[in-house]
């Protein structure tokens, strides 16, 4: 411990300050929500809406999919408009129109500039102006406004209908006929819509800047960055450099170089033996794979529903598995697939650590997991398909159906499934670990592995902290402890310490150098990755201190990725360090590509859109998918195919991965990855972005600019890079199907004399 106690007073250091950060600003989060009315009337008394009728509207919407049809406040899907933009204009527009019939007896457009500009003014002073009582909660808006309101959600309730006049607009936003079927719940909707835009529009008390810091664009109203999101923009970018420099300073003056160990004559995991709860991992790498090939067919379904709203090449298909439905199902499969294969490698590493031998019913353990994750994701996605086929029970849909919040699409009650089984998988892990944590010898760097393994087991429970009337601001708050400090910051760490654990035990590196890496990595990670959680709420209803700390932060998080290369590097050269790392070539070419992926599509496409300015523009565009695409699956799914073949390699001892099926596996993957993202999604997010900035974040998300031609050219030459992702998809997959089918479990480089010796020492030293 002496040897690397300052590591770890860093580590503790860096954890306390950064959580301590996370927390006190989640109380600002807590305290200065946008506030829902208990009324909104007019000047005579009439009452508009209530504040039950805004989240009776917000659990309908939740009810159609939520995030997966559209986006709010810029979170959620990208074919249909952002609700809180698309509304905001209409309503702008319908209450400009009723103006200038009022004041001149004529439209709007028939003005001249002088009128129409008077207009404007008096559209900005109204919208912008905050009515609400603080002390009775109740809202006044003038009977012309209220007026508008009503013309506005009257295009919503015949939209989310079957209006046959609206069908060409819902089949260019994807949207299945009769998204919502009941007249009531259609009503409420629109209140819900409404509420969001308000808070769009409308100036926080105390404030010049809406409660939403001015989101979205709109020309309109003065929608345009507020002085603190310039100045904060240019402090990232500082921050960025500075960090990037003193990183590299500190990498060349405190780095240790020492001689690399003399690697083993044999693989020293081969020779500690198989137990039988590894040998039950198979059934675990066939559903990664399974899921895996699954996620990415419904991802090419669901690309193609961007070109024919609601038809497969000719074929109406959106009555039964629409857009809002195809992207659920893609979203929770990828966290389904990843998640498992992070759950299967922690199984293989927990006898490692206990010396190569299971804890008492350790097998029967991993089987029933391994049935509880099978409940889960069948559970899921059948909830998923019953919700937005408006057949579950409204008071069922949130804990049964479908949450409505992008990756925790999942109804509460299969959400709770899930974190009960992950809380069972680390009792699993911990059973293992805590008697080897007894034992003598260096235990750093178990002693990280466990850390990371206990917080990958409660950090998902955050995402319980949230009902399905809690105000959306609040929501969001712990849906990003999920989506980003659970996925991003968490499985990082584990990923990092879980890797450095196996190439120290296999003697390739020395353990003081995996220990050393891994403590400075971990800090590395979550100095930025912590408070950086505030990057993804800037818009979301949160107040400018906010704005602050997850521009600042969010800069760290890229410094680390900057060193990256040499990670790859390092990967890469392993494969050279013996001869029997040939077989393990294909997992390390999948720590490469995390390693390139991380640096691309965490750093370059994450800093692309993480600056508060740069954001301003670009929430909620196709800019935003390449980020998600090229860091979801280039670095949580790589990663996860790498795990997968380890623990292949090892469950079957005599297995020797084909050249061929694993080269067209890994080149294709990554090359659909890189045409998926260069051929459209880039090119569209970037002409979006011009509309955005040039007219609005209403235009950039509409109909009217996405169904271009050019653009809707742009969306069908995805469909080359998503055929090669496929098959790369599939030669993964039925390479490790073939290896699970794999009969023989005796490696050759093994040989029979000196075995049990050998297999003694390995355990010894393990």
């Amino acid at each position: 411990m002496r040897e690397y106690k300052a590591l770890w007073w860093t580590l503790i250091a860096v954890l306390t300050i950064t959580f301590a950060i996370l927390g006190l600003a989640g109380v600002e989060v807590y305290k200065h929500v946008p506030p829902i009315p208990n009324q909104v009337v007019t000047p005579s008394g009439k009452v508009v809406m209530t504040k039950d009728d805004v989240l009776n509207g917000q659990t309908a919407w939740q009810s159609t999919g939520g995030m997966q049809i559209g986006s709010i406040w810029g979170h959620g899907a990208y074919q249909a408009p952002d609700w809180t933009a698309d509304w905001l204009h209409r309503e702008l527009l319908a209450w400009l129109d009723l103006a200038a019939l009022d004041k001149y007896g004529k439209s709007y457009d028939e003005l001249d500039f002088d009128s129409q500009a008077s207009l404007n003014y008096a559209a900005k002073k109204e919208f912008r102006a905050n009515t609400l009582n603080a002390e009775t909660g109740v809202m006044t808006v003038s009977e012309q406004r209220a007026q508008a309101i009503e013309q506005t959600a009257d295009h919503y309730f015949r939209l989310y209908g079957d209006d046959p006049a609206l069908r060409q607009m819902r089949d260019n936003y994807a949207m299945k006929e009769n998204t919502l079927p009941n007249d009531a719940r259609r009503q409420a909707l629109t209140k819900f819509f409404f509420w969001t835009s308000w808070a769009a529009s409308t100036e926080r008390p105390g404030s010049v800047a809406t409660y939403t810091n001015n989101w979205p664009p709109e020309p309109l109203i003065d929608n345009q960055p507020t002085t603190e999101n310039v100045l904060w923009s240019l402090a990232c970018v500082i921050i960025l450099i500075a960090g990037t420099g003193f990183l590299v300073m500190g990498w060349a003056f405190l780095r240790r170089h020492e001689p690399e160990p003399q690697a083993p004559v044999n693989d020293p995991l081969l020779l500690v033996g198989l137990t039988p709860s590894q040998k039950a991992l198979g059934k675990y790498l066939f559903v990664v794979v399974a899921l895996f090939a699954a996620q990415v067919l419904l991802g090419g379904f669901t690309a193609h529903y961007t070109i024919e709203g609601q038809h497969f090449y000719g074929i109406d298909v959106s009555q039964w598995f629409p857009y809002s439905l195809t992207r659920t199902w893609h979203l929770q499969l990828a966290i389904f697939w990843i998640a498992t294969a992070f759950l299967s490698v922690g199984l293989f590493l927990g006898p490692l650590v206990n010396g190569g031998k299971d804890p008492p019913y350790q097998k029967l353990g991993v089987n029933i997991l391994f049935v509880a994750l099978i409940v889960v994701v069948v559970g899921t996605l059948i909830g998923n398909f019953l919700a937005i086929k408006q057949v579950m029970p409204e008071h069922l849909n949130f804990w049964l159906g479908h949450q409505g919040y992008e990756y925790l699409d999942l109804g509460r009650v299969w959400q709770l499934a899930l974190f009960i089984g992950i809380v069972f998988w680390l009792g699993l892990m911990l059973r293992a670990f805590i008697p080897a944590m007894k034992q003598g010898g260096d235990k750093n760097l178990l002693a990280l592995l466990c850390m990371s393994t206990i917080a990958i087991g409660l950090f998902y429970g955050t995402g319980l902290f949230y009902g399905e009337r809690t105000n959306i601001t609040i929501m969001e708050y712990w849906r990003w402890w999920v989506v980003h400090l659970w996925v991003e910051g968490i499985f990082e760490v584990f990923a990092t310490t879980a890797l450095a654990f196996v190439f120290s035990s296999m003697g390739l590196v020395s353990k003081r150098m995996a220990t050393t890496a891994s403590l400075a990595a971990a800090s590395l990670f979550m100095v930025g990755g912590v408070p950086g959680t505030f990057h993804h709420l800037y818009f979301s209803g949160t107040t400018t201190p906010i704005m602050a700390i997850g521009a600042a932060f969010s800069a760290l998080e890229v410094v680390p990725l900057i060193l990256l290369g040499y990670e790859a590097w390092e990967h890469w050269s392993l494969k050279a360090r013996a001869p029997w790392m040939e077989k393990v070539k294909w997992p390390l070419m999948c720590f490469v590509a995390v390693a390139f992926w991380n640096m691309v599509g965490a750093g370059i496409f994450g800093f692309m859109i993480n600056t508060p300015i740069a954001l301003f523009y670009l929430q909620g565009l196709n800019t935003t998918a390449v980020h998600a695409h090229a860091a979801l699956f280039g670095v949580y799914g790589f990663l996860a195919i790498g795990f997968v073949l380890l623990v292949l390699r090892y469950i079957k001892p005599g297995l020797v991965f084909s050249d061929k099926l694993m080269g067209t596996g890994f080149w294709w993957l990554n090359a659909g990855l890189v045409l998926m993202i260069f051929t459209s999604l880039l090119p569209v997010g970037l002409f979006q972005f011009e509309a955005s900035v040039g007219v609005g974040m209403w235009y950039a998300r509409s109909d009217t600019f996405l169904q271009q031609g050019f653009l809707e050219t742009l969306r069908w030459v995805r469909t080359f890079g998503d055929v090669v992702f496929i098959v790369g998809a599939f030669s993964v997959g039925w390479q490790v199907v073939l290896g699970l089918l794999h009969s023989g479990d005796h490696d050759a480089s093994v040989t029979a004399g000196g075995g049990a010796h050998a297999r003694a020492s390995a355990r010894k030293e393990l």
